[in-house]
């Protein structure tokens, strides 16, 4: 995967792919590196976040961002907030455990608390600048409904940050990585969702 450029080529779209499977290079990861491999040959620069892999706490309900809006746990999340903030789209790839995302992507969507407190609470504005987020999603069921729960969720943390819901591909069937391996389809849409869906910012 290329790495962030960190560099000053502003017109380039930065696109920040999270996956919050527990699993390394499974079938989420998969579709997620496929979608941005679509987002690089249209030209962006992509980095991808494994939560997995990253140190950080539950947030605590403990009230110190109730003043300023900002978590004042400082861990690992420090760094998703900067990735979030400076990005252009952001894609959340999570698969679905017991009807909802993992419990890392819930964990870090839980710490945005502090934006939820800053936008409705302390009435900040976050930012003028406009971003699209994505959302991918695996899950071993057939059934449609098994994804509402994780949308719900995802498009909350989405709305928070005033970032536009502007697109999903939810995989229900997928047993094992091979399923995903296979699959040419499922492939070509995670490549060319991540091609187009920047194209309108």
């Amino acid at each position: 995967m290329p790495p962030r450029n960190d560099g000053d080529d502003s017109d380039k779209m930065n696109v920040v792919g999270i996956s919050g499977s527990p699993r390394r290079h499974g079938s989420t990861e998969t579709l997620l590196d496929r979608l941005l491999e679509g987002a690089v040959s249209a030209g962006a620069d992509v980095e991808k976040i494994v939560l997995n892999e990253l140190t950080f706490r539950p947030c605590q309900e403990c009230g110190g961002c109730d003043r300023t809006g900002a978590c004042v746990i400082k861990d690992d999340m420090e760094f998703i907030y900067r990735r979030i903030e400076d990005a252009d789209g952001i894609v959340v790839a999570s698969p679905v455990f017991f009807a909802n995302v993992s419990a890392q992507t819930k964990m870090m969507i839980d710490r945005f608390q502090c934006a939820w407190v800053a936008k409705y609470a302390l009435k900040k504005e976050r930012r003028t600048k406009k971003q699209k987020g994505i959302f991918i999603s695996v899950s071993a069921a057939h059934r449609k409904d098994f994804f509402d729960s994780s949308k719900l969720v995802v498009k909350s943390f989405f709305a928070t940050l005033d970032i536009e819901y502007a697109g999903e591909l939810l995989c229900g069937g997928i047993t094992n990585k091979s399923d995903i391996d296979s699959n040419e389809k499922l492939l070509k849409s995670a490549f060319e969702l991540g091609k187009s869906f920047l194209v309108k910012i």
